[in-house]
């Protein structure tokens, strides 16, 4: 089932099914060596028990298209379906306005983009051919924005990009300290306030959370919303606790 609502929601809880190898996987650290959670849950199983969970959307990272640089054949159309009328946001390797596209015709709600946005001209390109269905992760290391799956780095800071992404209409963006992602050692608010000062856009908060007061704190400090990672697949909390927020 095609996937088009991008609709801004209530302060939302996105739980996260990040693939690797074709199963869902939590990384420490973003490190394809360091995996912290090695299930055999398949991704569409995934996704249908979260939309069943009454989530209000579902977080897919493809992380062999992170890594490789180009989304992974069928991911996306097997996830969506399974999830039915529950929207999805899938990033991982769309680095290219085809691959957006792509990404949007087999069933994704929006895509996310972070390598990219910061080539010469692309962000500009984006907005204006896919508008509120764009969202730009702001992935943070060593105070500067890493690219390629996290592997590399780059000269902008996360209050740089985030500001570049205002200036041309971009309509949200998500933000991960790349230290905390998969640690559960709690977010990280500095550079969360830092980036909704930076740009005023709605702000999804990734890394590092592990309670429900995690999400309560990102939540009353103004961000649109938090992803539920290895805290969720733990057991620390539910679907149905966030939902309650």
């Amino acid at each position: 089932m095609s996937q088009t609502d991008a609709t801004p929601h209530p302060f939302t809880v996105l739980p996260a099914i990040d693939v690797l190898e074709g199963k869902v996987v939590r990384l420490r650290e973003g490190k394809r060596d360091e995996i912290t959670i090695r299930g055999d849950a398949d991704p569409a199983d995934a996704a249908a028990r979260f939309a069943s969970e009454g989530t209000r959307f579902i977080h897919l990272i493809d992380l062999d298209g992170a890594f490789s640089g180009a989304p992974s054949a069928g991911l996306v159309s097997r996830v969506t379906q399974a999830a039915g009328s529950t929207p999805v946001q899938v990033g991982g390797g769309y680095r290219t306005l085809d691959a957006i596209e792509a990404g949007l015709a087999a069933g994704a709600a929006r895509i996310m983009v972070g390598t990219a946005a910061l080539a010469s001209g692309f962000l500009e390109q984006a907005v204006a051919r896919f508008g509120s269905r764009l969202v730009i992760t702001i992935d943070v290391r060593d105070g500067k924005v890493a690219t390629k799956g996290w592997t590399e780095g780059s000269d902008s800071t996360a209050a740089e990009l985030a500001a570049r992404c205002a200036a041309v209409g971009i309509e949200r963006v998500l933000v991960t300290n790349t230290h905390r992602d998969g640690t559960m050692t709690g977010p990280d608010l500095a550079l969360l306030a830092e980036v909704i000062e930076a740009s005023g856009l709605p702000v999804i908060a990734a890394g590092g959370i592990a309670s429900l007061d995690d999400i309560r704190a990102v939540r009353d400090l103004g961000c649109d919303g938090a992803i539920a990672g290895s805290a969720l697949w733990l057991g620390k909390f539910t679907i149905a606790e966030t939902l309650a927020l």
